[in-house]
């Protein structure tokens, strides 16, 4: 048996170090970045060769450079999580080793959970943003179209997700509408009451 970081990767350092060097060794990361546990996959028959039990972590980050080829990669590149198999956004599909298949829709849908509860949306967006460009990055982590009205009258009274900055956008929306109000992050971790998908 033997228990891995990464692909390939030996367990000779901390956890988190390890999930950082072996990430490491594919791209650049930026300052700003959050990575948290996973889980453990370590059944019996997950790789035919031998008993190999993993510990993965995510990575949840904005403007991730392109990868590069590391220790035991030929090639690297980012593929949208729709083409593996978790979203019926793409028509390319990926096929994925072992049970990746199953870690990664643990981290789709762990991703997914984030939004709801945490204020983590906001990081991916510019420090003035509107609330459509916010919308945006709850339906494409949550692969479906929110009602606006509804996600906006929520973010308004979640206390600290969002403060209006009193400032407009420099265009108007989709054919030449009235400018938006821009906002910026709130300064809240958590969200209170949470942004529930089955709710928008």
């Amino acid at each position: 048996m033997r228990a891995e970081d990464g692909p390939g990767g030996p367990a000779d350092h901390d956890l988190p170090d390890a999930a950082l060097r072996v990430l490491t060794e594919k791209t650049p990361l930026p300052a700003e970045l959050h990575l948290e546990q996973l889980g453990t996959y370590g059944a019996i028959d997950r790789d035919p060769r031998m008993r190999v039990v993993s510990v993965a972590y995510m990575v949840l980050a904005p403007d991730l450079p392109d990868p590069h080829t590391g220790r035991d990669t030929a090639e690297a590149a980012w593929v949208p999580w729709t083409a593996l198999g978790h979203g019926d956004g793409s028509r390319e599909r990926h096929e994925l080793a072992f049970d990746h298949a199953r870690v990664l829709g643990d981290a789709v849908e762990r991703a997914r959970s984030k939004l709801e509860y945490t204020a983590l949306a906001a990081a991916f967006l510019p420090p003035t943003f509107t609330v459509s460009a916010l919308r945006g990055v709850y339906e494409a982590v949550w692969g479906r179209t929110l009602h606006a009205a509804n996600f906006h009258r929520k973010i308004q009274a979640t206390p600290g997700f969002v403060e209006d900055t009193g400032e407009l956008a420099e265009r108007g929306g989709a054919g030449g509408g009235r400018r938006a109000r821009l906002y910026r992050a709130g300064g809240a971790a958590l969200l209170h009451p949470p942004l529930l998908r089955g709710s928008q």
